[in-house]
């Protein structure tokens, strides 16, 4: 449990898909403190997400110090591969696990956030979001596609997300992105471009807290908090 109290906060968490990631985890931490939290789930994952939660498949999981259920304020579709709808061709856009959820970008996070909850609506962004498609492959066998995708999805995301949501969140609140090792170490088998898309984020987390910090008075960090065994690192193999 936090030992700070954040009572009458809200926190976003993009990127919660189950109960094993970090995501989850500071989801739970940052309730157990006393914020309530809202969350973006990939599409893809989004119906079973919701359906585990409603059938109690989570319960376990979800249960807090004082015996109560870990609840989410808001669900909200998240693809931060776009900005904007515009922006996902349309195969994407057509495709069964997107077509009936609305706006999944980041801008169509963005304004359901304002319709649910008004203007400046956000005291903490948790970026808990990667993805690269070639992961596997080793640095020497990856595709530009597949580099661009690992860097777009993974770090320039959180520049979106700071970028559309800064301006919601009130003065003093906190984004928060997780890293990795990879960004300054070689980890074999870490591959597809994902280290350079963590040291991406480390840099653009130095550049983002001082022009965030300036513009919207809040402060960008990321964290490094090591290894887990989530359904992300279980790509990897030896991780």
């Amino acid at each position: 449990m936090l030992g700070i109290d954040l009572k009458g906060k809200r926190a976003l968490v993009a990127g919660i898909a189950d109960d094993g990631g970090y995501g989850f985890a500071i989801a739970k931490a940052l309730t157990e403190a006393g914020a309530t939290v809202c969350t973006g789930t990939w599409p893809p994952a989004l119906n079973i997400f919701q359906n585990l939660l409603e059938r109690g498949k989570m319960d376990e999981s979800r249960t807090l110090a004082d015996g109560s259920l870990l609840q989410f304020e808001k669900i909200y579709p998240l693809d931060a591969a776009y900005d904007t709808l515009a922006d996902a061709p349309e195969e994407i856009r057509t495709n069964k696990r997107y077509k009936d959820v609305g706006d999944f970008s980041i801008d169509g996070l963005r304004q359901r956030l304002l319709a649910d909850f008004g203007d400046k609506p956000l005291d903490i962004v948790i970026h808990s979001l990667a993805n690269g498609p070639e992961v596997k492959n080793a640095l020497l066998d990856t595709s530009r596609p597949g580099y661009l995708a690992a860097v777009g999805t993974s770090a320039y995301s959180l520049v979106s997300l700071v970028s559309r949501l800064g301006p919601l969140m009130r003065p003093g609140g906190a984004v928060l992105s997780l890293t990795y090792l990879a960004s300054e170490r070689v980890v074999p088998g870490y591959g597809g471009g994902m280290s350079s898309a963590k040291a991406a984020l480390e840099s653009d987390t130095r550049t983002l807290a001082f022009e965030a910090g300036r513009q919207y008075r809040v402060r960008v960090n990321t964290i490094s908090a090591g290894p887990l065994a989530s359904r992300a690192a279980s790509a990897i193999g030896k991780i």
